[in-house]
């Protein structure tokens, strides 16, 4: 995706499955708003090909609309209306909608039904976003930075419901989020976006066995001095100290690499490269360069 000489994507290649939890994440300007924009249908990209459920999303008909879900990050839309109300007349969009009485049970909104739009709680409005999203009984749904600002019981509750969706219904879902621990706890699979290109992708376990990061184990020793040591093999290390202590390791704590450390690590180690791409191709041909 360019605009005019400014090349904003570089090449992505992406798939997500049918049913899955695939969780985007990158720092800001990375690209991900466009990348997410052009899966949605509302800008088509420079080159290269996109399909989503077998459609090109810029040329996408009503029929096609009606079989994705949108919870953008910020809406502040029908602040007036009443929850039941607004729920009950987004179904009527739909050829095959969910019952609103029960979509509201689903997320948690059923004491709320009567209540206006505008006196809702910050989590209520992400749950009633996510009703609206789903009343029409998508195949597909994007979650737009979907919990900033929620406290943790807010935050937990909106992990279970998507986590339903996902599991039980087998709604495919798009995440873009800063919160890597709801990442973690969410995603099958993770995209790392930066500069323009995908740095890594797979499982947040696949992620954190190919990052640089390393393991760090802590520990008491025998004279009570408190140890730390970092180290790729932390397994082996801890059977060292096993095999040198003859017994158990007091105060044994073995941290792995979180996806944080791995998005650190790829967010500095991708930066570092485009900075010394640009240096080394201050003269590269413009097809290179162009690359969409």
């Amino acid at each position: 995706m360019s605009y005019g000489d400014t090349t904003i994507l570089h090449g992505i290649d992406l798939d997500i499955h049918r049913g899955e939890i695939f969780a985007l994440l990158g720092p800001n300007g990375a690209g991900k708003t466009t990348t997410v924009e052009i899966l949605e249908g509302f800008r088509q990209c420079s080159a290269g090909e996109v399909r989503v459920l077998g459609a090109d999303p810029a040329r996408g008909d009503d029929a096609w609309r009606g079989r994705i879900g949108l919870v953008l990050q910020y809406w502040r839309d029908h602040r007036r209306w009443q929850v039941a109300e607004l729920l009950t007349h987004f179904a009527t969009y739909y050829p095959n909608p969910r019952d609103p009485a029960e979509l509201l049970a689903l997320v948690g909104l059923t004491k709320q039904a009567g209540r206006q739009v505008e006196h809702l709680s910050g989590g209520q409005r992400r749950r009633l976003d996510v009703a609206l999203a789903i009343v029409g009984r998508p195949e597909l749904l994007f979650l737009d930075e979907p919990t900033t600002g929620f406290d943790p019981e807010a935050r937990r509750d909106f992990h279970d419901l998507i986590e339903r969706l996902a599991r039980d219904e087998g709604v495919t879902i798009l995440l873009t989020t800063h919160d890597l621990v709801e990442a973690e706890r969410l995603a099958d699979r993770i995209a790392m976006l930066v500069n323009g290109r995908i740095g890594v992708q797979g499982t947040p376990t696949e992620l954190s066995r190919r990052a640089a990061a390393q393991a760090e184990v802590r520990w008491t020793a025998a004279d009570g001095t408190a140890r730390t040591e970092r180290t790729a093999d932390p397994s082996r290390l801890v059977w060292e100290l096993h095999q040198h202590t003859g017994g158990p390791i007091a105060d044994l704590e073995v941290r792995r690499p979180t996806l944080e450390d791995t998005y650190l690590h790829m967010v500095h180690r991708e930066a570092k490269r485009g900075a010394d791409g640009a240096e080394a191709g201050a003269g590269a041909p413009e097809g290179e360069e162009r690359a969409a």
